[in-house]
């Protein structure tokens, strides 16, 4: 099966995004990139994270971040990414935290009290899909990505 990859529009990868739970944040931490899993939820335009309290995630908090997200057949090789950049903020209001601890409940059996909420300002989305019907390629097609 021949593959093609198909740009997202910024409203169907904001869409996919509210449609999982489980992404990755992309900070700096000691000058250099890192990676970590983080739980999500779409709130507004904005995306919020928990973090525990030695984590490098509330550290982010003033960076400038990325965040994605995917869902892929690893079997087929189709699926989607998306990633979300921006400003990376905690988040400190009592009510907010209060609100989105009851909304957020974090993938891993431990104290997450740091919030930080990624104000995106790019987005970006791709779709891995089969060839259409007629050989062509998919509209949108960026032959270039392998």
């Amino acid at each position: 099966m021949t593959k093609q990859v198909r740009e997202l529009t910024a409203a169907e990868s904001w869409r996919r995004l509210r449609g999982i739970s489980l992404g990755r944040i992309v900070f700096s931490m000691r000058a250099l990139p890192a990676i970590r899993p983080a739980s999500h939820l779409v709130d507004e335009g904005d995306i919020i994270i928990r973090g525990h309290p030695d984590s490098p995630v509330g550290n982010a908090a003033g960076q400038v971040v990325a965040y994605e997200a995917d869902e892929f057949d690893p079997g087929a090789h189709l699926g989607w990414s998306v990633v979300m950049t921006g400003l990376a903020t905690a988040i400190d209001d009592p009510a907010d935290t209060a609100r989105y601890e009851l909304l957020l409940r974090p993938w891993v059996r431990r104290a997450m009290n740091s919030l930080v909420r990624i104000t995106p300002e790019i987005v970006t989305g791709y779709e891995v899909v089969a060839e259409t019907e007629f050989g062509g390629p998919v509209p949108g097609d960026l032959s270039d990505v392998s």
